[in-house]
Parts: C-alpha cells; sequence; structure tokens
C-alpha cells in the first residue's frame, strides 16, 4: 500500500479516493473553485468527512454550483434549503453561499474571475510545500490571511485564514501533500 498522508482514513474508500484524485491537484475552472470554497466553509467547525459525504447533496441543493443561478437564490428558496437533510443546515452557512454567487458574479460583471482572484494570491501557480510530518503543515499563512482579507472586501463570507488555507490545499494552490506521501511528487509533477 502506498504511504499517504496521515490524515486520510485507510478504511473510508470516498474519503482515500478524494486523496488519491483529487485533494491537491490545481483547480483552474470558475465552478469547482466556487464549489470547493463553498465546501470549505461548510466544513467550519465540522470533520470533511461529514462535507465529503453530503457533497452530491450540495450539488443538488445549490445548482450544480453555478453561480449566477445561485446569486438568484430568494429568501424563500433559503428558507427551503434549511429543510434539506442532504446539506448542513446552518443558515449562516447556506445564506454564505448566496452571497459568495452573488460576489463571483459581481466579479464577473467587473471583468475578472475567480480563478484569476483566488490564484494570484500564490502567483498563478501552486505553490509547492515540502513538510516531512503532518505537524509542520500550518493551519493559515499570509497568503491564506490575505486571501481572507480580499475576499471579505468583496463581500464573501465563511472565508476566515483556516477556511482560505483549506481551499488553497484542496484546489491546489499549494502542494500540501507531506513528502513521504506518494501524492506528492505526482501532483508537483502535474502542477
Amino acid at each position: 500500500m502506498p504511504r499517504r498522508c496521515r490524515w486520510v482514513p485507510l478504511d473510508d474508500p470516498p474519503y482515500l479516493a478524494y486523496h488519491d484524485e483529487e485533494w491537491g491537484v490545481p483547480v483552474y475552472d470558475d465552478r469547482h473553485l466556487f464549489e470547493m470554497l463553498t465546501l470549505e466553509g461548510a466544513q467550519a467547525g465540522l470533520s470533511w468527512r461529514t462535507i465529503l459525504y453530503k457533497r452530491e447533496g450540495y450539488r443538488q441543493a445549490f445548482a450544480g454550483f453555478d453561480p449566477p443561478a445561485v446569486a438568484r437564490f430568494t429568501a424563500a428558496r433559503v428558507e427551503r434549503l434549511l429543510a434539506d437533510p442532504s446539506i448542513v443546515r446552518n443558515r449562516l452557512k447556506v445564506e454564505s453561499t448566496v452571497a459568495n454567487a452573488r460576489a463571483v458574479v459581481a466579479l464577473t460583471d467587473q471583468g475578472s474571475t475567480l480563478q484569476e482572484l483566488l490564484w494570484g494570491f500564490v502567483g498563478g501557480s501552486p505553490k509547492g510545500n515540502r513538510w516531512r510530518e503532518q505537524g509542520d503543515v500550518p493551519a493559515e499563512t499570509a497568503e491564506s490571511r490575505a486571501m481572507s482579507k480580499e475576499l471579505k472586501r468583496r463581500g464573501f463570507r465563511f472565508v476566515g485564514p483556516t477556511v482560505c488555507y483549506a481551499f488553497m490545499q484542496a484546489t491546489g494552490l499549494v502542494n500540501d501533500h507531506v513528502t513521504t506521501c506518494f501524492r506528492h511528487r505526482q501532483v508537483t509533477a502535474t502542477s
């Protein structure tokens, strides 16, 4: 069996697949970036397993993470979502997804993209870290603090520095697979 980051539960096939196939791989698609920003915000105070197992529910509830569609959600639609057990039924988190979609649309209306904004915090290409142990990986960085500040300025919610750093890890803005993990070299090679 290949060596992996220690946080991966080896007895959980969906979680294992997420680590082995998705986590840390650079993402440039605005819809996928919006999805991951939503999911990382939804995770705040919860386990990633909870969110991972509700991911399909989120995709259904939030129009496949199409920002213009989500931006049009009404208060009545939010109320219906708060009764949907396939997502985390936290009012602030649900409302933040709608607010974030509106912020993405505003960004697009200004002639930019979510990709351009987010990847700008790492100079446009993945930052390759070389952590030996899981304990070496920080919870936030100067880049995630700058991202958080700018996203909040633009009206995004649930985007604190720790959420932003988890997002950066998940979407490959940084490669935080530890050097002993088989994915570290693979992700570095594809970046």
